[in-house]
This record gives C-alpha cells, structure tokens and sequence, in this order.
C-alpha cells in the first residue's frame, strides 16, 4: 500500500520532468547555447529511466513481465548512442502514459472505510443500575447490553427482553423487520428496527458474526487472481519481434544507430497510452450512466463476463415491502380498511407500520387522528378511529385480542415471503393487508438481455428460505438458485461458477460483501444498499435499477474493443517503421516524431469510447429503461 501511495505522487513529477527538459533543451538551442541542450536531455531522461528499471526490476520479482523492458531498452540505447532528444521524448511519452494508466486504476478507488465504519465502536451496558458507555473490546460473555432504536447489534447474544424487532435485510437477505423473543439467538450486525431491548452477549466482538464477514471479505480481495494489464499480454511477443528486427539492423549493416531506431520507433507508446485512454473514456461514459467503475481493470474484466450471479432481496427485488393487495370482509370496502388500518398504525414507528401508512398516503388517503392507542412492540398496535375500536398486528395477536384461536380467522397462508397484517373493527375482523417484498420492474427482461452479453449462466444466491426464493424466481431464466445461504458459502457459489467464466457478482447486503469481493467483477446497488457492499465491488449502481448493469456491459465491451483497436493499429505502424528504420530510412529523432505521430493517431481512436453509441441497435437508453420501468411499476400498481 505504501509503495502504491509512493508511485501515486511520483507519477505527475516524472511526467514534468522530461516535459520541462525537452522545452528547456529547445529553448537552450534557440538562445544559442545548442551544447547544453544534449546534457539537459539527458538529465531529463535519467530519472525517468531510474525509476523504470526499478518497476521492471520489482516486477520481475514478481513473475510479470510487461512492454516496459522495451521502452527501458528504447531509453537506454538511445542515450548510449548519443540520441539524446530521442531518449526524452521516449521518456516523456512512457510517463505520460503510465500517469494516464494510474489515474484510470485508481479513479473512484477507495479503501473499506466503510464497512469498518458500520462496525459499532462503543456499547452500553449495564453495570450497578446504571450505564455505562464501553468499547467492543471490553464486552465479555455474558454482558447485558442495551440496544437502542436504530443501533446495529455489536455481538452475538440473545434476547434479554420480552421481544425484539430486528432488520437482519444486510445479513440474512430477508426484507422484511424479524421479531425475536426472550432468550432467542440474534447475530451481530443486524439493527434495531424496534424498541430498545436488552441483549446478553455470548461471546466477544471480534468472535462475532460481523466480524468474521469482514475477514471473510478481505480474504477474498487477498485471493482474488491479478489480472495483467491488456497491453502487458502482447509484451513478450512485441520485444521478440523488436529485438529480432534491432540485431538484424545492427547485425546485418554493423550501424548501431539502425538499432537505436529500430527501439525508439518500438517503443509501445500506442500500447502504453492507447489503452487506457480508451478504458478511462469507458469510465467517464458509464458515470454518464450512473455507473462507477473502479478502474480500467474492471472496466476490462466486464467486458468477459461469462457468469452473474445475483442477490434477491435488495438486488433481485425491491428491498423494501410494499402493500400488494387488500382482503376484505364483507361489508366493508378496501380503500375503507386501508384508511382504517393506516390511521391507527401513525401511532407506531415500526416498519410494517410505517410500509402500510406510506401505501395508504400514495393512494391519496386522507388519514384520520387515532386515540387511545396502545401498542405491543413488534406485535401489533390498538386504538380508536374515528370512534372505531380498531386493532391491527400479527394474526396471533389480533386473535388474541378478539379472544379466538388463530384458525378461527379464516385465513389462509400467503405466499413465501409475504407478512399478513389482520385488522379488526368493532370487535371482528375486517380484513388482511397483504405486504411483500417485490421483484424489481423489468427483472425479466433484464435477465432475457444477459443472455445477449454472452452471459452463459444465471445464479441466483440468496440468505433468505428456500421456498421464498423458489416462489420469487418462478418464471424467471435462472440456471440455478441456492438459498439459505451464509456470507462464506456465496463466496463457495461464486468460486463454483468461475469454472464457467469470469463471475459478476450483483448484490447490496453486507453478506454479500465477501462475495462480491471475491467474485473477478462485483456489483453493488449502491443507491440504498450497504455500504459494505459499495466498497468492496468493483462496479457501483449509483442508480437504483438493476437495469443499469445492461449500458454498464455495452460500454465496457465497446471501450475493450476500441482498445484492441488501437493496439492492432499502433503494433501494425510501429512494425511498418521497424522495418523502415531497419533499412536506413529513419533516424532515431525521425522514428521519435513518427511514433508520436501513430501516438496521437491511436490515442484519438481511443477517444472514441467516450462517444455515446450503442454498440448494439438493440440497446436501451437510461431513460429508455426508466420509462419502462414506471410503465411497469404504474401497471402492477393497478394491480393492488
């Protein structure tokens, strides 16, 4: 990291230095001190050449090997030989480009600040009738701690009150608010999504669930394969043919400067520049899109993706419940429920609550003042509405109040995945608001158009129940689905499906951080999910439609190709002017200008990936999506 940091703030230097030290030795020659100009040159070039020998040196410690052996050997020759000028422009053009590359690797790059940050630094416990606020190291088995409305859980432990409401969505991938009970288990991570509640923890913080996801998470970057750099691949192919063309030259004719321009017309600045330009134009076009791409390896690696494997709750789905339809006795008449039900749950900050009121205000519901209430927490709410005596909750609990077993309701079973909301007036039930969590609008077509990217398999890996996932990918192109999954056995899935290909992990939850981290791309929906998961993927939705996965695919192939483009079209003249320059017809200082003239040819190719063009007729635009998206989501609305 701190050699990284080093090579950062050394870059911009490296590339001024030879910048001043080609317009200092010009302006010597014009002011008439031409002798100096060749020692400034050369001064202008040392530094540079240094510090690559050094990279190469490291690199080849390493086992890589990389195209900048032919631009030290360019440099190098060059100054032996007395073509000072040649070797600070190849010096000045090998820095420029490495400066262009870093930028690109390490735009939008940054450390996982914070998931650390979601990591709760202090406690509250109890001690001698009070209180006292302690750090996570000092919790011991068998602290009674107290965790506050909206505090995320810092151990393990279990239930120390009569009932808990936990939002476990980042851990368990299931959306909907989970009650617990005195003396039930809870992990560390999830928050409180109810009341305050005490908790006995069982075991230390650094045991604890939590913290094993973020080891699990930085042992996957650890392991996650080095990608090369594209130009890197052609590296030994190119110096074979370099130095086979520079021998000859010098062999065949016994006039080393043939060789010295041979090296310097080698000299990979079309590979060196043209790549990532292309793949930092990539960046800034998929941004366009609310994309963020962290860097021009990723950019790469999205343009092969062969296997996605997707999260449900969050990513597959909306991540938040919605009130989907409404059961009525009768008598009574839907809207009249709702209004009812919702009315009475303003008086209660829990989400389902909260979920029942949002539905009722976006039907335009005027909602009435209730009275009287009186809530259970995390069970269900009474009170009176408009002089109604109205009870809503769990079906255990609004039969509890009416005085009748749970049977004796009438209602039958939902859907895996749904929550069941009674509402009794006046002493009978009146009706049941049906809440789940959706699948996003436009899923279908979305997994349809994987299919064209090349994507071969589909896999859907979730924490939530096997039956719930069952039910939420039913019709939908999945290869296989694998539920009830724990934060280790997704990175287990993605590793099983690298045999079909680079893996793209889609997810939002913190358990799904160590996945995406150890996927060869990992995307995160970093619009409303965890920030876990945003730092550790490669990919960040800064919009919140899965959509955005299809133009981010489109843009990443074309910037590859265009890159490839430029490679092929910069080796191709650089072989023409080896060969040229191997029969006489180039001097090193013309081979310099006749390289910098294929530079600015392919670089201005590369340019051609911030255009935005589909490369497909069959694309959508990001407005194109979105409008789709709201037909969609304005039709299942029509639906409730």
């Amino acid at each position: 990291m701190l050699l990284q940091d080093l090579q950062q703030r050394v870059r911009p230097v490296l590339v001024g230095i030879p910048a001043l030290g080609l317009l200092a030795g010009f302006l010597a020659r014009l002011l008439g001190y031409g002798g100096l100009a060749p020692a400034i040159w050369v001064a202008a070039t040392i530094p540079v050449l240094l510090v690559l020998l050094a990279e190469i040196v490291t690199s080849l410690r390493r086992g890589d090997f990389g195209l900048d052996v032919v631009a030290a050997l360019s440099m190098t020759a060059a100054l032996i030989f007395g073509e000072e000028l040649a070797a600070v422009v190849v010096a000045l053009m090998y820095s420029g480009g490495q400066y262009l590359e870093s930028f690109a690797e390490g735009r939008a790059r940054r450390e996982m600040t914070a998931l650390l940050s979601r990591v709760p630094r202090t406690a509250m416990r109890h001690r001698d009738d009070g209180l006292e606020e302690i750090a996570l190291d000092a919790i011991d088995a068998g602290d009674r701690l107290l965790i506050r409305r909206g505090d995320v859980v810092p151990v393990d432990g279990t239930v120390a009150s009569r009932v808990a409401v936990l939002d476990e969505s980042a851990l368990t991938g299931e959306a909907l608010p989970v009650q617990h009970r005195a003396g039930e288990a809870v992990m560390s991570g999830s928050a409180n999504a109810g009341d305050a509640f005490d908790l006995t923890a069982s075991r230390r913080a650094s045991d604890s669930t939590f913290a094993g996801i973020i080891r699990l998470v930085e042992q996957a970057q650890r392991s996650r394969a080095p990608m090369a750099r594209l130009a890197d691949r052609y590296a030994m192919g190119f110096l074979v043919v370099t130095v086979a063309i520079a021998s000859a030259a010098w062999f065949l004719t016994g006039d080393p400067i043939r060789a010295v321009a041979v090296l310097v017309v080698a000299t990979p600045c079309p590979l060196i520049l043209a790549v990532p330009v292309a793949l930092v134009s990539g960046l800034s076009r998929a941004a366009r899109h609310g994309i963020l791409i962290k860097g021009g390896k990723a950019l790469e690696v999205m343009s092969g993706i062969r296997a996605v494997v997707l999260d449900k709750t969050g990513t597959l789905t909306d991540g938040r419940p919605r009130l989907v339809s409404t059961e009525v006795a009768p008598g009574i008449e839907p809207d009249e429920l709702l209004m009812i039900a919702a009315s009475l749950e303003q008086a209660s900050h829990h989400t389902i609550a909260q979920t029942i009121v949002a539905g009722a205000r976006a039907r335009g519901m005027t909602l009435a003042t209730p009275s009287d209430v009186a809530e259970t927490p995390g069970e269900g709410v009474e009170g009176r509405v408009q002089g109604y005596h109205v009870i809503v909750g769990g079906l255990s609990f609004v039969s509890g109040k009416l005085g009748i077993s749970e049977t004796s309701l009438g209602i039958a079973a939902g859907t895996p995945g749904s929550v069941m909301v009674a509402v009794a007036i006046e002493g009978r039930l009146a009706g049941v608001l049906v809440l789940a969590d959706e699948l996003r609008a436009g899923t279908e077509t979305f997994l349809a158009r994987l299919r064209t990217f090349g994507v071969e398999r589909i896999v859907l890996a979730t924490g939530d129940r096997q039956d719930v996932a069952r039910e939420v990918t039913r019709g939908l192109p999945f290869d296989a689905v694998r539920a009830d999954l724990t934060p280790d056995q997704k990175v287990t899935t993605i590793l099983s499906e690298r045999k079909n290909g680079p893996v793209m992990m889609i997810g939002d939850g913190v358990n799904d951080a160590p996945a995406l981290a150890a996927a060869d791309l990992g995307v995160a929906m970093g619009s409303r999910g965890a920030a876990a998961s945003a730092e550790a993927a490669d990919v960040v939705l800064l919009v919140d439609r899965l959509n955005a996965v299809l133009p981010g695919l489109e843009i990443a192939r074309r910037s590859r190709r265009i890159a490839l483009e430029s490679v092929y079209g910069g080796i191709g003249l650089s072989v023409l002017g080896m060969i040229a320059a191997a029969f006489g017809h180039i001097t090193p200082v013309q081979g310099a200008l006749i390289q910098e003239a294929i530079d600015i040819a392919v670089i201005l190719n590369a340019l051609r990936a911030l255009q935005d063009k589909p490369a497909s007729g069959h694309s959508l635009s990001p407005d194109q999506i979105a409008g789709r998206e709201r037909h969609s989501a304005a039709q299942n609305a029509n639906l409730v």
